[in-house]
């Protein structure tokens, strides 16, 4: 059952709107007594998006549990984050990249598109976003779109706030700045410390960065339904700006993302997420994921929920490194890799691929062939002599 991407009004983290009070209720059981709940944010719906089939992640997020103080109690911490000198460092440029009210970024922008005249000076207004909490924050956030766009000018909302619901838990999502054009249009802009090295970035770092800003065009396009008069080439544009520091200096340097595969994906991964209430039903009476409890009713209540463990987690879920053991200890091929997983077929296990690599019976099945074919291969090179 999908139901994830509503247009919906904003919503406080943790109470999906519409969920009835039992719903709650649960969520707030399943994180503990007086445990306030982490919001959802663009980089963990990215990775979420990335690996929708694991309902562990998808439960855990959407009752907003802090996996990192889990992955603590579990005894399996992963180390995430950037040092603080990486923090200050990166604070630094992005502050230098939204100088003058954001009039850079605009300049940056203008340039990499090459549409109409440059920005006149004092052109490029900023919307004051201040409000109270993520919900009046969201509020402020979509007024200040609305009057934008119908100014007709330049401007730059920095550090915008915007909704969206996924599996029926809300997300308060927080992009570096959204550009609205004088016609009216959107740009998501994504400011990464990562350096562009004679106008090219990293492909991984790039492609994390384009999943991370889809997510964002998601919640802008939800927005942007309940505007009228959209601009004849649509409110929010496909292309976002990816602004990083050029070579190894601390100016600025831009470059267009082209978001249309990233959105497409994103989306249909979100909207193949179970609701955390279906999940949430099929859990045991009592179970809590407190890191504040015993670890033998911890460690149930994780097992309670079913994980789909890929190497890939390991740079976006704190929960990776035990879901790891957990599958080498079950002999699932899947934490060997996707490609693996894929190519094995029907067999799941370990102890299965291998049995099947040693029979002899005949068999229709490709992957059973290939691997007795591979099985072959690698005892006549053991056995061949050296040469």
């Amino acid at each position: 059952m999908t139901s994830s991407l509503r247009k919906t009004r904003p919503t406080s983290p943790g109470r999906p709107p519409g969920a009835p009070t039992a719903l709650r209720q649960r969520l707030a059981e399943l994180r503990g007594p007086g445990v306030a709940p982490r919001p959802l944010d663009a980089r963990a719906l990215a990775a979420l998006a990335a690996n929708p089939g694991c309902r562990r992640r998808a439960l855990l997020d959407g009752a907003g549990v802090d996996k990192g103080a889990l992955a603590e109690a579990l005894g399996a911490p992963a180390a995430f984050g950037r040092s603080q000198f990486a923090f200050a460092r990166g604070n630094a440029f992005e502050a230098r990249v939204k100088a003058d009210g954001g009039a850079e970024l605009v300049r940056l922008l203008h340039r990499e598109l090459g549409e109409g005249p440059p920005p006149e000076p004092g052109s490029v207004d900023a919307p004051d976003l201040t409000a109270t909490g993520p919900e009046g924050r969201t509020a402020r956030t979509a007024l200040a779109l609305r009057e934008a766009s119908a100014a007709g000018r330049w401007a730059v909302l920095d550090h915008p706030m915007l909704a969206l619901t996924v599996a029926g838990a809300p997300a308060h999502l927080e992009p570096d700045a959204v550009v609205v054009h004088p016609d009216g249009s959107w740009t998501v802009v994504e400011i990464k410390s990562f350096a562009l090295i004679d106008g090219a970035a990293d492909a991984a770092k790039a492609g994390a960065a384009a999943r991370q800003a889809a997510v964002y065009l998601l919640a802008l396009e939800a927005l942007a339904g309940r505007l009228p008069d959209p601009p004849p080439g649509g409110r929010v544009r496909h292309r976002a700006l990816l602004v990083c520091p050029e070579n190894f200096s601390n100016l600025p340097a831009a470059a267009l993302l082209d978001l249309r595969k990233q959105r497409a994906t994103t989306r249909r991964q979100l909207d193949r997420l179970t609701r955390i209430e279906e999940i949430a039903a099929t859990l045991p009476a009592g179970a809590c994921f407190d890191p504040a409890q015993a670890a033998d009713g911890l460690a149930a209540a994780i097992e309670a929920v079913g994980a789909a463990y890929a190497p890939e987690c390991l740079a976006s879920c704190e929960l990776a490194f035990h879901c790891r053991a957990r599958a080498r200890e079950a002999g699932d091929v899947r934490h060997l890799g996707r490609a693996v997983r894929s190519g094995l077929g029907g067999l799941s296990t370990v102890d299965g691929a291998l049995a099947a690599s040693r029979g002899t019976a005949e068999t229709d099945d490709p992957a059973v062939t290939a691997l007795r074919r591979a099985a072959a291969l690698r005892a006549e090179a053991l056995g061949a002599p050296c040469r």
